[in-house]
């Protein structure tokens, strides 16, 4: 699949990064925009602009319960995103940390824990679909989340799980693999503006099995993929500059229709802990 953007810069900030193809910028005012004009410090902060908060979700609902993190700013609707995590795991333990920081960047999360630890992707697939229906129409935060702007983010088998709802809801506007094991199958039916994280020394869903599935994404899908240097198969398990500084100008971009944040990764703008990257630039959020 072509892809504009590039390269094997191992460790190597790109400072002043040249610039990138031309997106193309509607002249109307974008309503989902959230937080100020972004910056390079911003987007790889540990929190953003907006204050946030907790709850506990009891099993139900299609799912065996979870956390439901929120900014507490009730002027406005924001974009959501489900988490799912790996196979055996649980969302408490591993990807928790996520929560707060992506609330604070102006998203509604729910993250999850699965009815059996040992469900495989797609049933995973079923649990999120079933946490943002839960978010967006039952939830204490329901008013607050645009049931319009959803996303879904996996880890392992979970992120398998996050491929399985982007197949089966086309709607979404983004999916995000971290360190991705889809069993059941390519991702050759996927529409869905897909972003792949994988880690460097992944003794479990090692480099080539990543680019494979990477590379089966249709060309018209707009996707990223990213190789974290040095990274292990768990390390969206614990806080994790370099995936953010992609993870969220993604979400930015697609959730929120935020163009502002094309210039991060179209081209790479820091490259520091990045072993590998493809993007297929210009990223511009469908209408």
């Amino acid at each position: 699949m072509p892809h504009t953007d590039g390269g094997t810069a191992v460790d190597q900030p790109a400072a002043d990064p040249p610039a990138g193809p031309p997106t193309p910028v509607s002249t109307r005012p974008n309503p989902y925009e959230r937080g100020p004009d972004p910056t390079l410090a911003s987007v790889a902060a540990d929190f953003g602009p907006f204050a946030s908060a907790q709850l506990s979700v009891p099993p139900g609902h299609g799912f065996n319960g979870g956390y439901i993190y929120y900014p507490t700013d009730t002027s406005q609707t924001f974009g959501a995103v489900a988490i799912v995590p790996g196979y055996t795991a649980l969302f408490a333990d591993e990807e928790a940390w996520m929560g707060p920081r992506l609330a604070s960047f102006g998203f509604v999360v729910i993250g999850i824990e699965t009815t059996s630890r040992q469900d495989w992707d797609r049933a995973r697939g079923a649990q999120l679909l079933a946490a943002l229906d839960y978010l967006t129409q039952h939830s204490p935060v329901h008013e607050r989340t645009d049931p319009g702007r959803l996303a879904v983010i996996g880890h392992s088998m979970g992120g398998g799980g996050a491929f399985a709802a982007a197949a089966r809801r086309p709607s979404l506007k983004a999916v995000v693999g971290l360190a991705p094991y889809f069993p059941s199958g390519d991702l050759a039916t996927i529409r869905v503006p897909t972003l792949i994280i994988g880690g460097q020394k992944d003794p479990t869903v090692i480099p080539s099995y990543v680019e494979r599935l990477y590379a089966s994404l249709p060309a018209r899908t707009p996707s990223a993929y990213v190789m974290l240097a040095d990274a292990d198969h768990l390390f969206p398990t614990r806080p994790n500059t370099g995936q953010m500084r992609v993870l969220v100008p993604w979400l930015k971009i697609f959730v929120d229709k935020d163009v502002r944040y094309t210039r991060f990764l179209c081209p790479l703008a820091d490259r520091s802990g990045i072993s590998q990257h493809r993007v297929t630039c210009p990223l511009v959020p469908p209408e």
